[in-house]
C-alpha cells in the first residue's frame, strides 16, 4: 500500500513543559484539533488518565487515538485508527525542541492509504499537511492565550442576492495569496474611498474561481460591491457580476490565519453531504470588517459555497 509521510512545524512562544502538560492529555485535544472544528457536536470519549481519545461523527467519521509512549517535556507518541469514512492505521508523534523560551514543535505522521487510494497519495500528503499547519496554528493559540481565537459558526443554506463589483484578478502561488490579496485589495480601496465610497454597496468579497494546492495555484478576484460603476476605472481594475444563488454559509471569528478552517470544514460538510454543492457561480468569502480598523480577534468573513 502506498506509504505517506506528514511532516510540520511551528515555533510556540512557550517552555516544553506548558506544552507538554496539554499534549499529553487528549482531554485537550478537541480543543486545537482542525478536524473536530468542523464537527464540534460529533460524540466524543476520553478515558479518564487522558491517554485515549475516541470520535463518532457524520462530518469527520470516527475513530480512536491513543498514547503509546512519550517522554516528559520531549515528546508524545500515538497510534491512530480511522475507521470511517475507510479504514487504515497510521502512527503520529508531537517532538518538542526548547528554542531558548519558545519551543518547535515537530508534528510527524507515518501512514498507508487504501490500495484503491494510490493515485490520490500526493494529493492526500498535501491536505493532511495543510490539517498539521492548522492545527499547529490552533495549538499555538491555545498555549499562547489560553484559547484558540477561532470560532466557526455554521449557518446553513442561505440566498445571496445578485451583486456587481469592481475588482482585481490574480494568479499566484497557493501558499502566497495573503500578500497578494492584501495588495490588491489595497489598490481597491484606494482608488474607490476618495471619490466613490457611498457606492460601496456591500462586504468585500474574494472569489475563488480556481484553487489547486497541490500544484500551488490559485486564481480569484478580488471585489467589492458597488451600487454603481464608475465611469473612470484605472487599468487593471474589472467590472463583475455575482447572479443570485442559493449558498452554504460558515462564518469565521477571529484571526484571518486561522480561515483555513472555515474552508476545510465546508468541503467536508460537503463530502459529508451535509449540502450538495453546484460548479457555478464559484465559492466566494465575504469579509464582514476591515483588519485595518478590526482588533484581529473579532474580524469576521463568511465563506459562501454555492449549494443546489
Amino acid at each position: 500500500m502506498p506509504k505517506m509521510n506528514i511532516n510540520r512545524s511551528l515555533i510556540i512562544d512557550a517552555p516544553s513543559e506548558k506544552i507538554f502538560a496539554v499534549l499529553n492529555n487528549l482531554n485537550h485535544w478537541e480543543k486545537w484539533s482542525p478536524w473536530v472544528i468542523a464537527e464540534p457536536d460529533a460524540h466524543i470519549d476520553v478515558a479518564a488518565d487522558g491517554k485515549y481519545h475516541e470520535w463518532e461523527g457524520n462530518v469527520i467519521g470516527s475513530g480512536n487515538l491513543k498514547i503509546v509512549d512519550e517522554k516528559e517535556n520531549a515528546y508524545i507518541k500515538m497510534d491512530l485508527t480511522f475507521l470511517k469514512p475507510w479504514k487504515s492505521q497510521a502512527t503520529t508523534e508531537l517532538i518538542l525542541h526548547p528554542q531558548g523560551e519558545k519551543t518547535l514543535v515537530v508534528w510527524k505522521m507515518q501512514s498507508s492509504l487504501p490500495f484503491f487510494l494510490f493515485w490520490m497519495k500526493k494529493q492526500m500528503e498535501i491536505f493532511v499537511g495543510m490539517d498539521y499547519d492548522r492545527g499547529l496554528g490552533l495549538l499555538k493559540d491555545l498555549i499562547e492565550t489560553g484559547k484558540t481565537n477561532c470560532s466557526l459558526d455554521f449557518q446553513g443554506e442561505k440566498e445571496y442576492p445578485a451583486l456587481q463589483y469592481i475588482g482585481v484578478k490574480t494568479q499566484c502561488p497557493f501558499d502566497e495569496i495573503g500578500p497578494h490579496m492584501e495588495k490588491d485589495f489595497t489598490r481597491l480601496m484606494a482608488y474607490i474611498m476618495p471619490k466613490h465610497a457611498e457606492k460601496i454597496n456591500g462586504p468585500a468579497v474574494s472569489i475563488y474561481h480556481k484553487a489547486d494546492p497541490v500544484k500551488n495555484k490559485v486564481v480569484y478576484t478580488a471585489g467589492v460591491p458597488l451600487s454603481e460603476i464608475p465611469k473612470d476605472l484605472p487599468e487593471g481594475i474589472i467590472v463583475g457580476n455575482v447572479p443570485a444563488t442559493k449558498g452554504y454559509s460558515i462564518k469565521h471569528t477571529g484571526p484571518y490565519r486561522h480561515i483555513g478552517n472555515a474552508w476545510s470544514a465546508g468541503m467536508m460538510h460537503q463530502r459529508g453531504k451535509v449540502f450538495k454543492s453546484k460548479r457555478t457561480p464559484p465559492p466566494m468569502e465575504l469579509m464582514h470588517n476591515s483588519p485595518k480598523n478590526t482588533p484581529e480577534n473579532d474580524l469576521v468573513s463568511e465563506i459562501v459555497f454555492p449549494c443546489k
